[in-house]
């Protein structure tokens, strides 16, 4: 069966943008670093305009605004009577939540584990070290051991002394966990996915990282118990998923009403087209804008912590993908399910890793390697599954 499944509701941008898309978001991430070194003042500053919770700089308003921009045209476009009707799909739900829970953490510990502790450790350094925030509620003599790391004064500030491999490992875990609950819809939008199903998974992904993200975390990182970031979490979802959300629903809800469904589709969805990519090339340039200084210094140490955020990203991707052709999914389903367990909640991961470890840590480092392999790493998937449409069946109407 042809890609093409409905050509009056052909999810593409424009020629220009779907066809060298990859192209665009290298050059971004390059301008974006660029922009950070000619301008680091605007940078900071743009960098320091977020909300705060226990210090640690949960959400960036400028990378909300372009996400809310990113997420909205998106949102619009769901048809809501679809969501209920995806609800009752229990084969993909339970796919995802299986793949995301109770295999991707425990795969993300083992590859990390090989790779950055055991293959790379003589590239990192064996004898490198980290200085990460003690636990909290801990408060430990200078000179005491803690798990693997020793209790040192730096600055009149008791600090954890840790090897420094295993400061990047616990930014891996932190990626690990934390399953993907905005960008996925962009994925699963560009997929051609069922968008319905998509937006249940991600409701249900993120309610249960509520419960679990907290639990896997203390439980992989051994480092002591991982408080669960509440109103992180919380925060993060209902700005970054919620708002957007309800303002589709409702403007959709509006226009329809006043306009009718013809307009609505002919004239409003044509003009926000682009803006799903445009918000997407914008947030990478200021995301690179913010952290281009920290990979410029640390060229290899990218590349060491990259390998297995890759391996581990494919992987998942293929776990989830073959299991939904065994489950026999359609395309349509299957495509956003395997695409929400590849990709990761990089904004909570980060956020996490600043209040456990500390702006400066491996662990807040790794964190943002994720971003920066994410966005290219994950169109080449999300390419993968538009060219092999055709091992799955296909809905008979494109929601």
């Amino acid at each position: 069966m042809s890609n093409n499944i409905c050509p009056s509701n052909e999810r593409t941008m424009t020629s220009i943008f779907e066809r060298y898309l990859t192209v665009w978001v290298g050059l971004c991430i390059v301008g974006g670093i660029i922009l950070g070194k000619v301008a680091p003042n605007l940078a900071r500053t743009l960098d320091s305009m977020s909300i705060n919770v226990n210090g640690a700089p949960v959400v960036s308003i400028p990378i909300a605004i372009c996400l809310f921009f990113m997420m909205y045209p998106i949102m619009v476009k769901i048809d809501f009577s679809s969501v209920v009707k995806a609800g009752k799909s229990a084969k993909p739900v339970f796919l995802t939540l299986f793949v995301n829970w109770c295999i991707k953490p425990f795969t993300m510990y083992a590859i990390s584990m090989f790779f950055l502790g055991y293959l790379l450790e003589s590239f990192i350094g064996p004898d490198a070290i980290d200085l990460i925030k003690m636990p909290f509620g801990l408060d430990l003599p200078v000179g005491a051991t803690h798990g693997s790391g020793t209790v040192v004064l730096q600055e009149g500030i008791k600090m954890l002394q840790v090897p420094l491999w295993r400061s990047y490992f616990a930014g891996c875990i932190l990626l690990g966990i934390a399953p993907c609950t905005a960008m996925v819809l962009v994925w699963g939008y560009l997929a051609r996915g069922n968008a319905g199903l998509t937006l249940v998974m991600v409701a249900i992904n993120s309610l249960t990282m509520l419960v679990l993200y907290g639990i896997l975390g203390g439980f992989l990182l051994g480092v002591g118990q991982l408080p669960v970031p509440w109103q992180a979490l919380l925060l993060s979802v209902t700005i970054y998923v919620a708002l957007p959300l309800v303002a589709g629903y409702f403007s959709r809800k509006w226009i329809i009403g006043h306009k009718g469904e013809e307009w609505f589709k002919e004239k409003f969805l044509h003009v926000l087209t682009p803006i799903t990519i445009g918000a997407l090339l914008l947030t990478l340039v200021l995301l690179f804008s913010f952290k281009g200084e920290v990979i410029l210094a640390n060229p290899l140490t990218i590349l060491w912590i990259s390998i297995p955020l890759f391996l581990q990203t494919v992987l998942i991707f293929a776990l989830g993908y073959g299991l939904a052709k065994l489950l026999k999914l359609n395309y349509e389903d299957a495509a956003p399910a395997a695409l929400i367990g590849a990709s990761n909640h990089f904004e909570v991961a980060i956020a996490t890793a600043v209040m456990l470890f500390g702006l400066s840590s491996g662990a807040a480092l790794a964190t943002v390697v994720g971003v920066l392999i994410e966005v290219p790493l994950m169109l080449m998937l999300v390419g993968f599954c538009k060219r092999t449409s055709g091992w799955f069946a296909h809905s008979k109407t494109e929601e």
